[in-house]
């Protein structure tokens, strides 16, 4: 992990394209104008690098600037459980705030940067910006919202409902984000896939080749494309109505 120190005018939030997603959302322009203090670093990661490992001290909380990480869990027996897979604009690091240890490991899946915001000094302006602090409970919130569905699919869902929905959601990230909904590059592997959704690798493969086959989507390698959206919205079990307010919730 690199870290580096950037021109002041660098780290704005007040002028980051990913403001809409971060601290800065809903807050007025003085305050925000505040809370550029906070961003006077930034960590740069090559594929494969750690942001912070389970267990170490909480320092910091950070913003995906740009890039790809994967938050997984080590259990007791040495096995690995991933947790979440985290976009541009998307806080990490969250998890550590209640033990003051972190609760993971966050992991690059690409070459990514990450803006570093000092948990100390974050509590200090929250105290005085009010705001600021309540925004910072909507994204926790957003979090454990986003959690409890996962859990949710996890104890309710059949595999291809689990897999549907992922590359949904996958698709309703980006677009907020300006890519297309319909096209893009899995970042993370069939193996990563199966841990985060609970599936054998094997029904993983076998998944993709049968939602291909079927023409829901075309794949090649881990350049995915999704043709039927009306396909996936059904095999997940959801409405277009359903689907757009999730979208909505994923913007917020």
């Amino acid at each position: 992990m690199n870290r580096i120190n950037t021109p002041e005018s660098a780290n704005k939030c007040s002028t980051c394209v990913l403001g809409q997603f971060c601290l800065p959302v809903g807050l007025s322009s003085d305050d925000i104008n505040k809370i550029d203090t906070l961003v006077t670093e930034r960590v740069r990661l090559k594929k494969g690098e750690s942001l912070y490992r389970q267990g170490e001290p909480l320092s910091a909380v950070y913003g995906i600037k740009f890039g790809t990480l994967k938050t997984e869990y080590a259990l007791a027996d040495g096995r690995e459980q991933i947790t979440g897979f985290h976009l541009p604009g998307e806080m990490l690091g969250l998890d550590g705030i209640g033990e003051n240890h972190y609760q993971s490991n966050a992991i690059a899946l690409e070459d990514s940067e990450a803006c570093v915001v000092r948990f100390s000094d974050f509590e200090t302006l929250a105290r005085q910006i009010p705001s600021l602090q309540h925004q910072f409970h909507r994204i926790l919130s957003r979090e454990l919202t986003q959690d409890q569905r996962h859990l949710l699919s996890l104890g309710s869902l059949r595999a291809e409902e689990r897999l549907a929905s992922f590359l949904l959601n996958l698709s309703d990230r980006l677009a907020v984000r300006g890519y297309s909904p319909t096209e893009y590059h899995l970042r993370m592997s069939r193996e990563e896939i199966g841990s985060y959704l609970g599936i054998q690798l094997e029904t993983v493969s076998r998944l993709f080749s049968r939602f291909s086959e079927s023409g829901m989507i075309q794949i090649k390698q881990r350049h995915i494309k999704l043709i039927d959206m009306n396909g996936l919205l059904e095999l997940a079990g959801k409405s277009s109505a359903i689907h757009c307010a999730e979208h909505k919730s994923v913007s917020a």
